[in-house]
């Protein structure tokens, strides 16, 4: 099973198929599911996204009341023997993911899906941490997802790079050449 990973969309008005990276959009039409962890922002993000493809999602810290009313804060699915939680707010630091390590042991998982960072993270050996940065408004990275294969019990994961602007800060790395 085909699975893309994607968070912190951060769409406040307009149609997310036109705001995402096309290549992002290819890929959600073509996966076999979508997990969202959270901060669509509108609830018309939401019902755009569940119109083009199988979803699952959570809420997050900045979407709209009606979504959060909508949306679990925390969702665990099982696919092929695989248990995957989805939240999204586990690591609240780009550094350090404790918090999401010992939120995975909470909810009994073997993925962990998370969001809020804006930072593509893959981590983990028989337990996984993913947090497929944001393909609008990334930190400290390029904007991006997660695509996950899962077969026959084996997880593979990659981080998928998108066009788009990058965070301002990678932007800014190139100018430490000037005089002071």
């Amino acid at each position: 099973m085909k699975i893309i990973t994607v968070a912190d969309t951060h769409i406040k008005s307009g149609s997310i198929v036109k705001q995402l990276p096309g290549k992002l959009v290819g890929l959600i039409k073509d996966a076999d599911l979508v997990i969202h962890a959270g901060d669509f922002v509108t609830k018309q993000a939401y019902d755009e996204l569940c119109g083009i493809c199988r979803l699952e999602a959570v809420h997050g810290n900045m979407d709209e009341e009606s979504l959060k009313a909508l949306l679990p804060e925390r969702k665990v699915i099982e696919i092929e023997g695989r248990r995957i939680g989805i939240v999204h707010e586990a690591a609240l630091s780009l550094q350090d993911t404790t918090g999401a390590w010992y939120m995975a042991k909470e909810m009994d998982v073997d993925i962990m899906v998370f969001g809020h960072i804006h930072k593509p993270v893959i981590e983990g050996d028989d337990t996984f941490l993913i947090c497929p940065g944001s393909p609008t408004a990334p930190r400290l990275s390029e904007p991006s997802a997660i695509e996950l294969v899962i077969e026959d019990g084996t997880i593979l994961g990659k981080v998928i790079t998108l066009e788009g602007k990058r965070c301002g800060a990678l932007e800014s790395i190139g100018n430490f050449d000037k005089k002071l």
